[in-house]
């Protein structure tokens, strides 16, 4: 009898213990399954923040771009070394990003070997006739006023271009003034929308960037 008691107490103690084992592996099932779906929402979440991210910044960088919608932009000013030409293609750089379709003569003008061979009177005749077209077909003009005074051609095509009804602007890095109490002349600031003016050059160029990506010409 003693021994059927026994036999009967081990049978239901090992029944009991399978019933936890059981129970144990079905909530580790459920919290290991639980876990990976946690994980997985978490990953989604993260990953659609980032393409949202991607998506704005994508956004942002074609409304900068687009934002001069092509109009043509006519940059004046001195072209006659190094400095003025690096200078001069860092402005024409940030009115291309910005979506302008920029004429500068220095990249754009007629080619010296096109020159070779002809007087005065006829290289005369081919750059003015060209500069000059450039500046009507444009719709703004975007001036070097550094300078004492500034560059003599940069202000015919100015007036031309005021004339014609163009916008036009200016930026200035030069300390210099016209006289004192006056630091640009009236009949070169008094034809221009906006100028643009810091003694540092590279300061300068971000402005004019920052204000083109929130700015229409």
């Amino acid at each position: 009898m003693k021994r059927t008691i026994l036999r009967g107490s081990t049978l239901t103690r090992m029944i009991c213990v399978s019933i936890c084992a059981v129970t144990l592996l079905s909530f580790t099932g459920c919290d290991a399954g639980g876990g990976a779906a946690g994980g997985a929402v978490s990953e989604n979440v993260t990953e659609a923040a980032e393409n949202e991210n991607a998506a704005e910044e994508e956004n942002t960088v074609k409304t900068s771009e687009n934002i001069g919608n092509g109009k043509r932009v006519y940059l004046a000013g001195p072209l006659f070394n190094q400095g003025e030409k690096e200078f001069n293609l860092k402005i024409t750089h940030a009115l291309e990003e910005c979506g302008y379709e920029v004429f500068l003569p220095q990249r754009d003008g007629i080619e010296a070997a096109l020159l070779e061979g002809k007087t005065e009177d006829e290289m005369t005749k081919m750059i003015f006739s060209l500069d000059e077209g450039e500046v009507k077909k444009a719709d703004i003009i975007f001036m070097n006023i550094d300078g004492r005074a500034p560059d003599e051609g940069a202000c015919v095509e100015l007036g031309i271009a005021y004339a014609s009804g163009k916008r036009c602007y200016g930026f200035k890095t030069d300390t210099r003034a016209v006289e004192a109490g006056m630091e640009i002349n009236p009949m070169i600031s008094g034809a221009m929308i906006k100028i643009f003016k810091n003694y540092d050059g590279d300061e300068l160029v971000e402005e004019i960037k920052q204000y083109l990506s929130e700015n229409e010409l």
